[in-house]
Order: C-alpha cells, then structure tokens, then sequence
C-alpha cells in the first residue's frame, strides 16, 4: 500500500507533483484545497465556515477537516493507497493520519499495524520564489500580502510537521526549485526507494 504525504508552503508545486504522482502509483491524490474549494462552491455550511478563514489566509480549523479526510480515506478507490496534499498541515492532524493508517491497517487484518508505511516528503521552495509563483497563477486571494501571511501561518504551524517525521524516519526532502520533470523523478526516486 502506497501513502504519500505531500508537505511544502503554498505555491511549492504539491498538487501539481501529487497529480503526477497518483497517474504513476495508481492510486487517487487528495488534496484538502480541493475538497474545500468544492465546499465554498458549492456553499454548503462547512464550506461557508472554512472560506472565512480562508478569505483572511489562515488555516481551516482541524474540526472541520478531520471527519471529511476520513471520509474521503475510506472511499473505494484510496484503499490500495493515496497521496495527501495539503494534509496534515499540524502535529494533531499527523497524530490523526498515523491513528487512521493503524485502524485501517488493523481492520484489513495487518498483523503488524503501523505507520511505518507511509511515505512524507517535503518540497523545499525559498520563500520569495514562492511569492513570484502564486503571484503570477493570479488567484482572487492571491494578493501578496495574503500570500505572505498564508506563509507565515504555514511557517509557524505545518514547519512542526518535518521534524515529527523527520524523528519517525519518515521524511524525504525534495528540492522543488527544479524543473517540473527534475522534481517529478527525485519524487519518484523517494517514494520507490
């Protein structure tokens, strides 16, 4: 079973490599932006109440994205793996995911039920690179200082993430200041390894 977690800022290029990388393993990309995206368009009450808090370029509190992850986890097509993008984005959510890995893990009867299987990496991109980058896909809530506060709430509280699985040896770094086919084949090289 092939799990993937996709960390870096925004503008890092998670969900464009994620995309390439769920056509080479077979197995769905989930992105959380995407899912909320759906949300706020569809304007349903979880998507009212994440959009004011994406409106402002702070992260959708936990609550509101833990039973939806779940949700989508359990779908038939994630069950012979999946690659996160966008989640988790906070030590309590990785504590969320290892859980999810062992009850999924136990359920299909694994005699050694862990998160030893997953697979997180991290896409290193300088800062004012980023900045450019968002800058120039010219979003409605890209403005450059709400780019700069979404990076320094990334900074401050998905930065944890790397040492947490960094302590797990679970952590592949990649450079994603490369061209698109030099980061698609170092991420390849780090899930296969």
């Amino acid at each position: 079973m092939v799990q993937v977690i996709f960390l870096g800022p925004p503008g890092s290029g998670k969900g464009t490599q994620s995309a390439r990388l769920s056509e080479f393993l077979a197995v769905p990309h989930i992105s959380t932006g995407d899912i909320l995206r759906t949300h706020v368009a569809q304007q349903t009450d979880l998507g009212q109440k994440a959009k004011a808090f994406m409106d402002q370029g702070d992260l959708v509190p936990d609550q509101l994205i833990l039973s939806m992850v779940q949700d989508r986890l359990d779908q038939p097509d994630a069950q012979k793996g999946w690659i996160l993008d966008g989640f988790p984005r906070n030590v309590t959510q990785a504590t969320f995911v290892e859980d999810l890995v062992k009850q999924q893990q136990v359920e299909k009867g694994s005699e050694n039920a862990d998160s030893k299987s997953l697979n997180t990496i991290n896409l290193e991109v300088p800062d004012e690179v980023l900045i450019e980058r968002l800058l120039a896909r010219g979003r409605a809530d890209d403005s450059e200082e709400t780019i700069r506060h979404r990076l320094q709430v990334y900074h401050e509280q998905t930065e944890p993430l790397i040492e947490y699985y960094r302590d797990r040896n679970q952590l592949s770094i990649v450079n994603g200041n490369l061209p698109l086919d030099q980061v698609t084949a170092a991420l390849k090289n780090a899930i296969v390894a």
